[in-house]
């Protein structure tokens, strides 16, 4: 009986230092993926999110004084043409 304790606790700890093993293997992998990724990211040249939002919020501002200066312009040019 005593031989059979002594077999089940090496297999437990066994099993326990492969579980640890697997952990930090899983780790690693984890660690790599995310380092290969973020360089992918990097060297695709991509935008922030923040500076896209800003960047079309500033073109929809321009668009609205574009057409409000060419109604501007098409008002100012209906009156030289009533002259």
């Amino acid at each position: 009986m005593n031989q059979n304790n002594r077999i089940f606790d090496g297999l437990g700890r066994v099993m326990n230092e492969a579980a640890g093993v697997a952990d930090g293997v899983r780790r690693e992998v984890e660690t790599v993926v995310k380092s290969q990724a973020q360089r992918i990211v990097n060297d695709m040249d991509l935008v922030k999110r923040e500076d896209f939002d800003a960047l079309r919020e500033m073109v929809q501002v321009q668009g609205e004084e574009i057409d409000a200066l060419r109604k501007e312009i098409a008002a100012l040019r209906g009156a030289k043409v009533a002259e």
